[in-house]
């Protein structure tokens, strides 16, 4: 398939009836509800910063593999963020809101160039969401929550078919399961560092617990 066919792709014959209900259901809804829905899809992900810096200082009293997952969420975001614009360039797909008819975007519909499919937003939320599984269940279920508001309301605002949210969604995940337990496996290089100078970032670890008779270590905070 050439570029220019790719171009112009139209994901309408997905799920555009999908969108298209959803949108309807936008424009007749109340117009707080649509702006707490804009604000929410605009600045959201800021959350997800949130999240990481509150699982940082609780990781600070945590063993050294919780702390190098923690440092590792960030990376692993940009790294999903990374692997969907490689699949945005490959498969170019036009966004609904400037291919359906009668469509209407809550924000500015993105020109030629900024693609829909898969949607950076949901790829982000996921990403960071899956990556703080592995660092607190608790706090990994509440961003999970807040990573299929993301991807909801990218669909509402009018900007994403629901495929684009599903299949960003999914890249985000699997970036997050492979990468987040390697992460882990760098406890040691974690060790070192709460041996230096940033051992005031970092925390001073888990709290030695005698067992039996020997000492060994386990997380201070669960």
């Amino acid at each position: 398939m050439s570029s220019r066919t790719l171009a112009v792709y139209d994901g309408s014959g997905i799920d555009g009836s999908l969108y298209t209900r959803v949108n309807g259901w936008a424009q007749s809804a109340p117009h707080w509800l649509d702006d707490v829905i804009k604000v929410w899809s605009a600045l959201g992900l800021g959350l997800f910063a949130v999240f990481m810096l509150y699982a940082w200082w609780r990781a600070r009293g945590a063993d050294s593999a919780v702390m190098a997952r923690v440092l590792a969420s960030p990376v692993i975001v940009v790294v999903a963020y990374a692997v969907n614009s490689v699949l945005k360039g490959l498969v170019e797909e036009v966004r609904p809101c400037a291919q359906i008819p009668g469509s209407v975007s809550l924000e500015t519909c993105p020109g030629t160039g900024d693609w829909s499919f898969p949607s950076n937003h949901s790829v982000i939320a996921f990403a960071a969401a899956i990556s703080l599984w592995f660092v607190g269940r608790r706090l990994g279920v509440v961003a999970t929550v807040f990573a299929a508001l993301m991807a909801a309301s990218r669909v509402w605002v009018g900007v994403h078919y629901p495929h684009d949210v599903a299949v960003g969604a999914l890249v985000g995940i699997l970036v997050a399961l492979v990468l987040a337990p390697l992460a882990g496996r760098c406890g040691p290089l974690v060790d070192r560092m709460r041996s230096s100078a940033l051992r005031p970032l970092l925390g001073p670890g888990a709290a030695p617990v005698v067992t039996g008779g020997y000492a060994s270590y386990g997380a201070r905070q669960r």
